[in-house]
């Protein structure tokens, strides 16, 4: 048998721009003004810390790996803290359902967030 490269995997991102847009829309219908400015807070800290890794050596990226986890976890957290109030509420959580648990999903979404909050300022 022929020695064959493993090719890598391709996964197709399941959050999308679109997808990010109505994932917010439902976050902004929550009457939990406090909670929802917590996960957009953590959202963008996260997304700003996600860009700054690509920029970084190796060395630097060991260096700030703690604090990108504790960010990428807080994110998480303020999601799930945010969608059991709203169930409690009796408010719609299909948003948490869309975004799922996967945490390069949740990373990526907090990308979307931080581009589509940047060019409603404009």
């Amino acid at each position: 048998m022929a020695n064959r490269q493993k090719q890598p995997v391709r996964v197709e991102t399941i959050v999308t721009y679109e997808k990010a847009k109505d994932i917010l829309e439902k976050i902004n219908s929550t009457s939990f003004t406090v909670l929802k400015d917590a996960v957009i807070a953590a959202a963008i800290r996260y997304a700003r810390i996600r860009t700054d890794w690509r920029l970084k050596s190796i060395e630097e990226r060991k260096e700030a790996n703690t604090a990108r986890t504790f960010a990428h976890n807080a994110l998480i957290d303020s999601c799930n803290i945010l969608s059991r109030n709203m169930l409690k509420a009796g408010e719609d959580i299909q948003w948490r359902k869309m975004l799922g648990d996967d945490r390069k999903e949740i990373g990526d979404f907090a990308c979307f967030l931080h581009c589509i909050l940047g060019v409603q300022a404009r």
